[in-house]
């Protein structure tokens, strides 16, 4: 029981830890609120859905073609809607939540209001201690550490990452320094996007694949950055594991918690934000971001 606990905890965190980050590079490199972002996880696992169980491909072309698609979608909506008016931080709100909500009925159209499942990437499981283990959850932790791993190497080791914070920390000077913003900004997107398409490929075999299925995250998402510290990538992943920790134990030991989960896991962000503020990571200094 302890092991199934834990590991579900790892898994819920770690796929809200990736959401969550790219929802923090574009804040604090774009200072944009992204309303539309877990909707890619939702295109991603419709994907997945798509690919698999109607066309029948194989399971590793399917996840490439997923995150490819997702990806260039995303691209290209910040490029059509969001680039222009992106100083403008209430219209990015609105065209964000209506990019959000037309995604949703695209997928309603197309797939109908049924709930469906992919098929698992691997199928299995492992025994430890006694208790079986499904290699699914198994491949979702791996990934999370990876990307999280990559994400951490490449804004603190390349080049581009150099480019990144410099204009989270001030667009203007980064500008004179010959850093092509429009670039960053371009390229954040497609990082964030691309991270909720991992997300969406990872979870689908394990979460039911609806229309709606990207406004919970979003919720909870939003609130994992609030309570880390907006703009902060490390106080998102820290932020995301309390979250999943949280709605786990509620789950697991509390009667009726799968109604509840949601509910206690933002009282405890609220609670958290009453000590502190600013976040557990808050800026207080405008050069700390990222």
């Amino acid at each position: 029981m302890i092991q199934s606990f834990l590991i579900q905890s790892l898994v819920t965190g770690g796929v809200y830890a990736m959401l969550a980050v790219g929802f923090a590079l574009i804040f604090g490199v774009a200072r944009m609120i992204n309303l539309a972002h877990t909707s890619f996880l939702m295109l991603a696992a419709y994907g997945m859905f798509y690919f698999t169980s109607r066309l029948g491909w194989n399971v590793g072309l399917a996840i490439i073609i997923s995150l490819v698609g997702t990806t260039l979608i995303g691209l290209v909506s910040y490029k059509l809607f969001i680039d222009r008016i992106r100083e403008h931080q209430v219209t990015v709100l609105l065209i964000t939540i209506a990019l959000a909500m037309v995604f949703q009925e695209c997928m309603l159209l197309a797939f109908k209001a049924h709930f469906w499942t992919a098929p698992t990437l691997i199928v299995g499981y492992w025994v430890l201690f006694g208790v079986k283990i499904s290699y699914q959850y198994l491949v979702v932790l791996a990934v999370v550490v990876f990307v999280l791993l990559g994400i951490w190497a490449l804004l603190a080791k390349t080049k581009l990452g150099i480019g990144i914070r410099a204009t989270a920390q001030d667009t203007e000077i980064a500008n004179l320094m010959g850093i092509s913003v429009p670039r960053i900004l371009l390229i954040t997107m497609g990082m964030a996007t691309t991270l909720a398409a991992i997300a969406g490929a990872v979870v689908a075999p394990l979460w039911t694949v609806h229309p709606y299925m990207w406004a919970g995250p979003l919720v909870m998402v939003m609130a994992i950055v609030v309570l880390g510290g907006l703009g902060s990538v490390k106080g998102s992943v820290v932020g995301a594991f309390i979250i999943g920790l949280v709605e786990t134990t509620v789950v697991f030991w509390l009667p009726g918690g799968a109604f509840l989960s949601s509910a206690f896991a933002l009282l405890v962000m609220v609670i958290i934000l009453v000590v502190r503020p600013e976040g557990l990571y808050g800026i207080v200094f405008e050069e700390e971001r990222l």
